[in-house]
């Protein structure tokens, strides 16, 4: 079963699909961060990178990402690429994904392309509230990637609010479930395990 997992940037994508992930059974599930993705632009200065658009279809390589599901579908094992995220560039290293029964894909545009959309079995929406996810947006960039303020305020403005009106947004109503306030709704979160684990030991 392959579980896509979208939403707004910040909106607990990523706790989700952890949760998830741990309480299934040991090699039973693996994580795939949409993110992981982004193109490469070695070619380009740190200047001209930090000033792409990060947050449209065209700035994954979905389609690389489609034929990793559909190698790992059928049992074959993927090298998945790694992305700096401070630098705005691709790392030389690569993570193994080896074949599973679930595999999650979380990331804002899992649902806004197509081909990829059609890979999923199960398709949650994660739904936070605005003011919410900017705030934890802030925090992750500053904390976790090296940006600064205004970095951070002129991508948001520029790219990331448009962008989710534009493409995140709409995916919402393309999902099977959808869970208010991520990570933190534990019911919807249990309910989702609960059902994995049923599936898993009735086969």
């Amino acid at each position: 079963m392959i579980i896509g997992i979208a939403g707004g940037t910040g909106s607990g994508k990523t706790t989700v699909a952890r949760k998830i992930l741990k309480r299934m059974p040991a090699g039973e599930a693996a994580l795939i961060e949409h993110d992981w993705y982004y193109r490469d632009h070695a070619d380009l200065s740190l200047e001209e990178r930090a000033v792409l658009n990060f947050d449209e279809p065209l700035a994954l390589e979905n389609d690389l990402l489609v034929a990793h599901l559909t190698d790992l579908r059928r049992g074959v094992a993927v090298e998945c690429p790694q992305y700096d995220f401070a630098n705005h560039a691709r790392k030389k290293e690569t993570r193994r994904i080896e074949p599973c029964r679930i595999v999650v894909v979380e990331g804002i545009l899992t649902f806004s392309v197509p081909a990829l959309e059609e890979m999923f079995d199960l398709r949650l929406f994660v739904d936070t509230d605005d003011d919410i996810r900017l705030m934890r947006r802030i925090k992750r960039d500053i904390t976790d990637r090296g940006r600064s303020i205004k970095s951070i305020q002129d991508q948001y403005y520029s790219t990331v609010r448009p962008m989710h009106r534009l493409h995140v947004a709409p995916a919402r109503e393309r999902a099977h479930l959808i869970i208010p306030e991520g990570g933190q709704n534990r019911q919807a979160v249990g309910a989702i395990v609960s059902c994995l684990l049923y599936g898993l030991g009735s086969e």
